[in-house]
This record gives C-alpha cells, sequence and structure tokens, in this order.
C-alpha cells in the first residue's frame, strides 16, 4: 500500500500537464510503455482509495486530474462502462489517441449473452479535425455505445473490425492495472493490483452504480475461446496519416495491431498449455514446471512467476476477507430492495426470461441471482482449494509452507476468528437488528433468497425463530421454497428460457436448477482433519 501511495505522489506531479479544459487535443501517435505504466497507476490509485462510485472515484484525491474537469465529474457508469471510463478520461487528460468499438452484430435478441458470441462491426475513433475534440461530450457518446456485449467477443478474431482487447499471455508482468476480467454471464472488472502471489485484484460497477472490489478467481468461470471471457489487455493501435498542427496530430485514422503482431498475446487461459487441436476449453490442461494445476491456480502460479508454494492459514484468511467483501456488496442490494419497498409488492406470474440478466428493470436493479451465483462458485472453490491444502499438508507436499505445530488448531482459529470479524447485521421486518457471522452466512449460504419479492428475512435464509416477522404470505413463502433448486445451482445459464411459473418450479422443468448444492462447510472440513503429526518432535498426536 505504501509503495502505490508514494506511486500516486510521483503520479500527481505528472499529471500537472493535464488538458484542463473539456477540449482534447492529441499530442502523441500511439501509447507508449510510459503511458501504459502511467495508466496503471491511475488505475491502482483509484483501486486503492475508498471511492465507492464512478463520481466520488473522479472526485477522490486519487484522481490527479480531479480539479481540471469540474463539467465532467457526475458520471454514473455499470460494470462494462467503468473501464471505458478510465481508459477514455486518462487518454483525454494525457493527449493520447483513442478509439472503441461503438456495434457488435450477434445472434439472438440479447447481445450480453449471444450463444456464438458477438462480432465487432463497427467503431468510433476520436479525431482532431482542427479544433479539437469536445472531450466530454465525446466520452459520453462512448459510454453510450459499449456494455457488456462489446467484450463478447471470439478471443482468436482475424482481421475485420478488430475488438478493443486481446487475450495476454500468462506470465509476470502482463496481468497489471489496468488488464480487463470479463464473466461471460455478463460482468467486467478492472484489474488495479497484482501482488506478489499471483493474486489479481479488481474492482467492478454495479447497476446501482457503486464500485466495489474483489480477488478474481472462480467466480468469474472459464469460457471457451469463442466468447472471449477471462483476462483481456487493450489493443495496441497507432495513429497514422495525421499531420502536425504544432503540437498536436489532425487527421488520420488509427491503425490496430492483430493477434499475431501482439508479442504478448496468447489463448493459453482457453486451450491450456498441451495440445489441444479441437480448442475445447473443457480439455484444457494446465502444467507449470512439470506440475498439473487447475486453472485458477494455474493463474494465480503463471503470474507470480512460479509461486507454488501456500499457507494453508494464510490462503484461509485471505480468501476470507474477500468473500466477506462480497457479502458486504450484496447486503447494499439487500438494502436497496427493502429500502425501495419492492419487497412488499406481489409476486409475478413468471419469473423474467432469464433470472441472470434479465430486461426487466426491477428485477435487474434489486434480484440477485448473478452475484449470489458468483459468491457460491467462489466458496465452492474456496472449499476445494482448502480441501486440497489440507490433502498436500497430509501428505507432506513441499509445497505447503507452514510453520505451525497443528495445522487443525491454527485453522479453526483463524476461522473463528475471521468469521466473527466479517459480522453482517440486517433489520428484520420487525426492526430488529439481525447479526450474523461469516460461518452463519455459510450455513445458510444457499438459502439466500435472490428473489426481490422476498422478506429481508428470507433474503438472508432466515429460519426458525428468525423467520417469524417475515411477513410474505402463502403464495410467495410458496415462490421461495419452488426456487431452491435455483438457488442450488452456481452455473448462470442463458441459453435458457426462464419464465417459469411456481407450478413448473414444482415440477423441476428443465433449466429450474439442481437437486443438490456442491460441498462449501469450510468449518467441517476444519473439523475433519484426523490425525496429524507434530513437526518438533515427529510424533503422532490426535487432539
Amino acid at each position: 500500500m505504501r509503495r502505490v501511495l508514494l506511486g500516486v505522489l510521483a503520479f500527481c506531479l505528472y499529471a500537472g500537464a493535464a488538458q484542463a479544459s473539456g477540449t482534447w487535443r492529441i499530442a502523441k501517435d500511439h501509447w507508449s510503455d510510459a503511458d501504459e505504466a502511467g495508466f496503471g497507476k491511475f488505475v491502482a490509485a483509484i483501486g486503492a482509495s475508498n471511492c465507492s462510485s464512478s463520481e466520488s472515484c473522479l472526485r477522490d484525491v486519487a484522481n490527479p486530474y480531479r480539479s481540471t474537469d469540474q463539467k465532467f465529474i457526475d458520471i454514473d457508469v455499470d460494470c462494462a462502462k467503468l473501464p471505458y471510463l478510465l481508459r477514455g478520461y486518462y487518454a483525454w487528460k494525457n493527449g493520447l489517441p483513442f478509439g472503441y468499438v461503438n456495434g457488435v452484430s450477434g445472434e439472438g435478441d440479447d447481445l450480453r449473452y449471444t450463444h456464438s458470441a458477438n462480432r465487432a462491426v463497427s467503431r468510433h475513433e476520436l479525431i482532431d479535425r482542427g479544433n479539437g475534440i469536445d472531450a466530454p461530450s465525446a466520452l459520453r457518446e462512448m459510454l453510450a455505445a459499449v456494455f457488456s456485449g462489446t467484450y463478447r467477443t471470439d478471443a482468436s478474431e482475424r482481421r475485420g473490425v478488430l475488438s478493443d482487447f486481446y487475450s495476454p499471455a500468462l506470465q509476470p508482468g502482463t496481468i497489471h492495472p489496468g488488464s480487463l476480467v470479463y464473466d461471460v454471464d455478463g460482468h467486467v472488472g478492472i484489474v488495479w493490483k497484482v501482488d506478489e502471489d499471483g493474486r489479481i485484484y479488481y474492482m467492478d460497477a454495479h447497476p446501482d452504480f457503486t464500485i466495489t472490489r474483489s480477488v478474481y478467481g472462480a467466480q468469474f468461470g472459464q469460457s471457451p475461446v469463442r466468447l472471449g471471457g477471462g483476462l483481456k489487455n487493450w489493443r495496441p493501435f497507432k495513429l497514422v496519416e495525421a499531420h502536425r498542427d504544432g503540437g498536436h496530430f489532425v487527421g488520420g485514422h488509427l491503425a490496430y495491431a492483430e493477434n499475431d503482431q501482439i508479442a504478448e498475446f496468447s489463448l493459453v487461459q482457453y486451450t491450456g498449455t498441451g495440445p489441444n487441436p479441437t480448442m475445447d476449453v473443457t480439455k484444457s490442461h494446465f502444467v507449470y514446471n512439470g506440475a498439473e494445476l487447475g486453472f485458477y491456480e494455474y493463474v494465480r502460479v503463471a503470474v507470480s512467476g512460479g509461486r507454488m508454494d501456500f499457507n494453508p492459514v494464510y490462503e484461509l484468511k485471505a480468501t476470507m476477507k474477500t468473500l466477506c467483501n462480497d457479502l458486504n456488496d450484496r447486503a447494499q442490494y439487500v438494502d436497496l430492495d427493502i429500502k425501495d419497498r419492492i419487497s412488499i409488492k406481489p409476486h409475478p406470474d413468471r419469473l423474467p426470461d432469464n433470472i441472470y440478466g434479465s430486461a426487466n428493470q426491477e428485477w435487474e436493479t434489486y434480484s440477485t441471482p448473478s452475484r449470489d451465483a458468483r459468491i457460491k462458485a467462489a466458496v465452492a472453490q474456496f472449499y476445494k482449494d482448502m480441501s486440497d491444502m489440507i490433502d498436500m499438508w497430509e501428505k507432506r507436499d513441499p509445497r505447503i509452507v507452514y510453520d505451525g505445530n497443528f495445522l487443525k488448531d491454527d485453522l479453526a482459529k483463524s476461522y473463528a476468528e475471521e468469521s466473527q470479524a466479517c459480522t453482517i447485521t440486517y433489520l428484520s421486518s420487525a426492526i430488529h437488528p439481525v447479526a450474523m457471522t461469516f460461518d452463519d452466512m455459510m450455513h445458510r449460504l444457499y438459502a439466500l433468497s435472490f428473489d426481490p419479492y422476498n422478506c429481508v428475512e428470507l433474503r438472508w435464509g432466515a429460519s426458525g425463530d428468525e423467520l417469524q416477522s417475515c411477513s410474505d404470505g402463502k403464495p410467495k413463502r410458496r415462490w421461495y421454497e419452488a426456487e431452491q433448486r435455483l438457488r442450488n445451482q452456481s452455473n448462470r445459464t442463458y441459453d435458457i428460457n426462464m419464465a417459469f411459473t411456481v407450478d413448473q418450479l414444482e415440477h423441476h422443468v428443465k433449466g429450474s436448477g439442481i437437486d443438490q448444492p456442491p460441498p462449501i462447510d469450510i468449518k467441517a472440513l476444519i473439523d475433519g482433519i484426523g490425525e496429524r503429526v507434530s513437526f518438533q518432535g515427529m510424533v503422532p498426536v490426535g487432539r
């Protein structure tokens, strides 16, 4: 954190030359390595701040240009627009060229979730025609054009109108502040930090325009190459055929690098490290220095340059903190639902056509199926990772770095401490505070209602006496029970019409969920650690 803040101070000095008016003049014909590094510092500073919306981020002390644009500080964006806002804003303030895809084509009515991906069909280039570019108007026009479907392009694309991004190799330095993470289920984040252990920290905006922060992992899912999900970098380009007018470039057009012209381009995140002629992501394998790893483990190891050692206690604490942030973010959505009195409305006769990507604004704003699914996927991966680390420790695998005597005791103590530190309190329908620890939320994770028409108690998976204050009548309770199989799944399905009636849900029609969720009880996993060996005396002990 200190290094980031020192970098910001130096960055602020550099920012003194920022273009202070609303006129954008192009001073360079391409983004140099120094420009990319400067953009990374800009994003890292925003990420390290406590700003919680694009408006507050642009006004924050972390933004060295905040005093230069009083007419461009009240901007609200969602997840897909945030990276473009930061990239375009930085380009304006530093006299850099910029362009973006402003049109995509695909199959289906909703281009955010096309099965065969989208194809870029047009782009808009910000070219100075002699009088400069009206930056605020240009950026607002850009924000109106880009959306999550803009990211949904084939990572192996060639020629034609190219997307704004490329798939980077996974190695030290290729994933950095300013890189992107795209979830093909309709979510986008921008990387603001990569630590020495290869953890990739990102921030993301939401439909209510809040900005949150988390760590990249299983919540983003593995993507087939045709959909272009996963990690992305901005595609390089150069302004060509422009002429100098004093210190500025006028005219010309942008020439974009094709994938095979980019040194860091690689499809390894989709195809794996070994032969995979069909490029089928389900057949991809990831090997680093002879060791076969899971995909997310491979990303961390590759990005960190080979850090393959794990301390189970540290990993437990770090992951619980990340999940706690995600649960607190969810709480904001539930609070907004209750505040705006959506929960007291009658339940519609059907669910939306797709609960994960609805065109219904009320559902889109107040429901949490996608958010809940991402949390469940991350928790299931957490369970798997901890299970694997415990297994490696019991087998004395040298990749496990642990200096204590009793791993079970240390994990149990750390879990209890982090669980208590992650306490979320909600107000019941009877206006009584209900406190839930992390462990409480893990035990009710598959009971958390994503449905905005449920009472706050059901939104937090209450049962027993805690549920007594819920005012939902029999029809709403019936919907809650019928949605259980949907709550059990962490996979988000966009190719299924989900406009189910409650009767269809009760009859388990296709696409209405799964019967049993995957295991996630971390505490039970820790409690189940068997006989260990004391590293001091190498004597078997069974505590």
